[in-house]
């Protein structure tokens, strides 16, 4: 005799959101912490650790946070036990190590803003104290995860190519984008930040390394700070753009490039790292008083300008990067070249060229916004979110591309390149080995 059907539909696991802390309420944190605000069924941000008085109360008030979740440092977040699933660090580069060695002790899965910190014995010990955890830990690599990425990879992963056997990359940083981040900005001395190739570009080296599925074995680098220097300012440059006689024929006029953006009404990044209040008066004065408001000829910044690094890849692969800072802000172009074929791609078009057939097949992949920070980095942002929420929900890390041991092998990759360019040397790339305990 059959058992009788019970007329009741299956019960189904319900699972809440991922609970997320913010530490660092910057344009990073403020940016990632969007993704949950417009994903409320998949995580939810429950506090934030913020210095800055008005960046924290806003940032607490879009999310809701009650107020014993509201904190001034990271600090104080560390010293409660855990109050949520998963912390996204996004502060400076040199203020990584300390909260992500603590938090991860406490047994927050994390997702750090890369570079993971700016030196290799720090990066190393926070793998290790990630891997000691047993967390899920994911660094900020975002071009990874953008639709542009997933596609140029399914391509050379299905072999059309043939084998690869050199690659060309550009990064067109922009000069305008140099003028703010690295000549003016947080990231414009290598003892507050990290170095240009660092700071800027393990993203393109990581991708790199991500798309042909194999880190370099050997480099070397040439770049240098060329431009924007002392003895490059203009006859009657004043220090500041405000009191400046041939501002309106400098490209770096910070009075036009600021205003500009604040008249059309963005005021979104880059704006909103001068001010809090979008108003005239506001940014007037943090022009006036403030670093971004200073020729880009009397700063006191000392990163490169522009750096080429030269690859060699086990596979005998060959590869070439430039960073330059003197280009129209754009995406990245890149040439990977086959024994069977050749892809171009422009960050929005991929073209494949067939040797055998002739022909040229064109990929259009789905974009969401360019590849600035404003933009969301041509959806890479939400794409490290998807994946960083999806692996800890799911409590398994392989759904996350950037994990600790790949981002530890480009990060290497980047000191090694940036000892090249110092030494005038050829260095080998270490493997990921002999991590240091915390």
């Amino acid at each position: 005799m059959s058992s009788p059907v019970d007329p009741r539909p299956p019960r189904r696991e319900v699972r809440r959101p991922v609970t997320l802390a913010v530490v660092g309420a910057g344009g990073r944190g403020t940016g990632y912490a969007r993704w949950a605000r417009e994903h409320p069924d998949r995580a939810r941000v429950v506090a934030v650790a913020e210095p800055r008085d008005v960046r924290r109360e806003r940032f607490a008030a879009e999310h809701s946070i009650p107020p014993e979740n509201v904190f001034a440092d990271w600090e104080s977040l560390a010293s409660r036990p855990r109050i949520a699933d998963a912390v996204l660090v996004c502060t400076q580069d040199q203020m990584h190590t300390e909260p992500v060695l603590a938090l991860t002790k406490l047994g927050y899965h994390v997702m750090v803003e890369k570079p993971m910190a700016p030196t290799e014995a720090e990066c190393r010990q926070i793998v290790a104290a990630a891997e000691a955890a047993g967390v899920v830990f994911a660094v900020g690599h975002v071009m990874r995860y953008t639709p542009y990425t997933r596609a140029l990879k399914e391509v050379v992963d299905s072999g059309v190519l043939g084998d690869i056997v050199s690659v060309q990359h550009l990064e067109p940083v922009g000069f305008w984008h140099q003028a703010h981040s690295y000549v003016r900005g947080n990231w414009r001395r290598e003892d507050e930040s990290s170095f240009m190739l660092m700071a800027k570009s393990c993203h393109d080296i990581d991708w790199l390394q991500y798309v042909l599925g194999e880190p370099p074995t050997k480099v070397s680098s040439f770049g240098r700070l060329s431009h924007f220097r002392p003895e490059n300012r203009p006859a009657g440059a004043a220090d500041r753009c405000l009191d400046c006689s041939v501002e309106s024929t400098c490209p770096y006029s910070a009075k036009r490039f600021y205003f500009d953006r604040l008249v059309q009404g963005n005021t979104g990044w880059p704006v909103d790292v001068l001010v809090d209040e979008y108003t005239a008066d506001a940014l007037g004065e943090a022009l006036r008083t403030g670093p971004y408001g200073r020729c880009v000829y009397a700063c006191d910044n000392d990163v490169v300008d522009h750096q080429v690094v030269n690859m060699e890849f086990a596979s005998g692969a060959t590869g070439v990067f430039t960073m330059t800072a003197f280009t129209e802000q754009g995406d990245r172009q890149t040439k990977l070249f086959g024994s069977h074929g050749q892809l171009v791609g422009d960050g929005e078009t991929i073209d494949v060229y067939d040797f055998l057939t002739g022909t040229h097949r064109t990929v259009e992949p789905a974009t969401t916004g360019d590849m600035t920070a404003g933009g969301g980095h041509g959806g890479g942002d939400a794409g490290l979110m998807d994946a960083f929420v999806a692996a800890v929900a799911a409590g398994d890390s392989a759904r996350v591309s950037s994990g600790p041991r790949d981002s530890l092998t480009s990060h290497l990759t980047v000191f090694a390149a940036e000892r090249a360019r110092r030494q005038g040397t050829v260095e080998p790339v270490p493997p990921p080995l002999d991590l240091i305990t915390g």
